[in-house]
């Protein structure tokens, strides 16, 4: 792993490159959501995985989290940040594939098309606030105006799968929650749920024209 600092207009963002033996074909920057940092278990699944795969993964931490702040600004600010360490992103000359869990996956949605990004690929994407179907953000999806790929928990009470617009290519985590945490009692393990992430990405991104 690769650790670099960027600045922004909002403070310092780091970016932790992961790489692998093989020679990637792409980048896939992923962001975490307001409630957590590029530790949470999915990000740190593909991370493990995709390099494999000619995959870069590129793990963003925005300057809020970097500051060590505890709540996350307005989206603007967000991303502001985002566009302001894309070029970090695009510097090893390869295509990139934004994304992010939660809160990242919706600013990989809002700029995706004025950045050039080749895809959007979004972890937990907060559809609503819990209990407030009527507050829908399907709007950052639907305009994102790149490929979109949803992983999204069957139990995500930010939207579960089948509430998303039609259309939507969208992966579920049987029984996942909004940090894909499964029930011990029920369903897949752990490992299993997080293997669901994982071979969906990698196939995704395979069939991903660049």
């Amino acid at each position: 792993m690769e650790t670099q600092v960027v600045s922004t207009p909002a403070g310092d963002a780091r970016i932790t490159w992961c790489r692998g033996a093989r020679t990637a074909r792409l980048v896939l920057a992923m962001s975490h959501g307001a409630g957590g940092g590029i530790e949470a278990r999915d990000l740190q699944a593909l991370a493990a995985t995709l390099p494999a795969h000619g995959v870069a993964v590129a793990l963003v931490e925005q300057p809020w989290r970097v500051a060590g702040k505890k709540v996350a600004p307005a989206p603007k600010a967000l991303d502001a940040a985002w566009t302001a360490l894309w070029p970090a992103l695009e510097k090893p000359g390869l295509p990139v594939v934004a994304g992010g869990r939660s809160a990242g996956a919706r600013v990989a949605c809002r700029t995706a098309r004025d950045l050039g990004a080749q895809a959007v690929l979004a972890l937990s994407f907060p559809l609503h606030p819990p209990g407030r179907p009527e507050k829908s953000r399907a709007d950052e999806l639907t305009g994102a105006g790149v490929p979109i790929l949803v992983v999204q928990g069957g139990r995500d009470p930010f939207g579960r799968p089948e509430e998303f617009p039609s259309g939507t290519r969208i992966v579920e985590v049987p029984y996942g929650d909004h940090g894909f945490a499964v029930p011990k009692a029920l369903g897949p393990t752990q490992e299993e749920a997080l293997a669901v992430i994982t071979d969906a990405v990698a196939e995704w991104l395979d069939s991903i024209s660049v």
